[in-house]
């Protein structure tokens, strides 16, 4: 006798519970518990909780939980083709964008992609050492034969990064500008936010081809445009009122705040979330090397797979080399910021 089995019988539900009863073998669970002769009687210690498979062992026709996952499942590849027809077109650009990026990367001679990184760094950053940073680092890691990927891993950071900056700041802005949308938008960038990396690959498997940039670059920015949108929404609203007062009495209008007066002011926080957005892209890189994301990521994943201890920490080392660069490039750029309003 099942714990739940009064239950159903106090609800009068124990002729649908056996209506659909079938002649299909028990269990190998059920048949040792039938066997044992331990099913009769359940105490109050080892009373089970009140869920779907409990109910189920009372109730045949009861949906177990493996049901509920199954018609998630049959839901999605239900509407698979019809998201597919709306969604090929909409990311298609971003795969044409990321196979460029690596295609320019790749294809353009070390002896001017790393001057121009470095002059791209000094113009960011004019720090000499910053720049005597990033030289020290991509040559060390050309040096180890370790350049290709690494720039396999720039170019889709950024890439990604650059969509999240385009996409995260209007959303920011429209965010401070607007309450309602705020609440509206604020539980979806906290699911984005708490859910784990892995998960965000599961449903764009299943949408898109393993072979095709968009799967692993809408990974990314899913992940990482978190930052930039929050903190473009906290900058614009730590505004200081007393400074948009005396905007409106010099009669500017909202445009003319936005860019004059707000968003110089925002920068400093704008620019903290340019820099966490590339680390949490940088960070899923690796993971979404998993479904061929190229990179150093493939490497720590080869490490992985066949026990290669030193390819592991060898390109584990390289991620965390890219990570400090990158990270210093942005804060630099940030004191350059701070220093100029100050």
């Amino acid at each position: 006798m099942a714990t739940y089995d009064g239950l159903f019988n106090a609800l009068g539900l124990r002729e649908w519970c056996n209506s659909g009863t079938s002649d299909a073998p028990m269990s190998m669970a059920d048949l040792i518990s039938k066997t044992s002769g331990d099913s009769a009687e359940s105490s109050l210690w080892t009373i089970p909780f009140p869920s779907m498979d409990a109910f189920n062992a009372a109730c045949s026709n009861f949906p177990q939980s493996r049901d509920l996952t199954q018609g998630l499942e049959s839901g999605f590849l239900s509407v698979k083709d019809s998201l597919k027809v709306v969604l090929d077109p909409l990311t298609q650009p971003l795969s044409w964008m990321l196979s460029g990026a690596i295609d320019v990367m790749l294809s353009t001679p070390w002896w001017i992609l790393i001057p121009l990184l470095l002059l791209v760094t000094w113009a960011v950053s004019r720090r000499w050492s910053v720049l005597l940073l990033v030289a020290i680092t991509l040559c060390g890691l050309a040096f180890i034969d370790h350049y290709e990927y690494a720039m396999q891993t720039l170019a889709i950071i950024f890439v990604c990064a650059l969509i999240c900056v385009l996409l995260g700041v209007p959303i920011g802005i429209a965010m401070s500008r607007s309450d309602r949308l705020q609440r509206g938008v604020i539980p979806i960038l906290d699911m984005l936010q708490t859910l784990p990396p892995f998960v965000y690959l599961i449903p764009l498997i299943f949408l898109f081809s393993v072979t095709e940039p968009k799967l692993y670059g809408i990974a990314v920015i899913l992940y990482a445009i978190v930052p930039v949108i929050r903190l473009t929404d906290l900058g614009i609203r730590l505004v200081d009122k007393e400074v948009i007062e005396a905007a409106d009495a010099f009669g500017m209008t909202p445009r003319q705040k936005l860019y004059g007066v707000q968003i110089p002011l925002a920068l400093p926080n704008i620019m903290a979330g340019v820099n966490q957005t590339i680390m949490m892209s940088l960070a899923m890189v690796v993971i979404a090397s998993m479904v061929s994301a190229p990179g150093l990521g493939i490497l720590v994943l080869r490490g992985i797979r066949n026990l290669e201890l030193g390819v592991g920490l060898v390109a584990g080392l390289g991620i965390v080399l890219l990570a400090v660069i990158l990270d210093r490039v942005t804060k630099a750029a940030l004191q350059r910021v701070n220093r100029a309003q100050n």
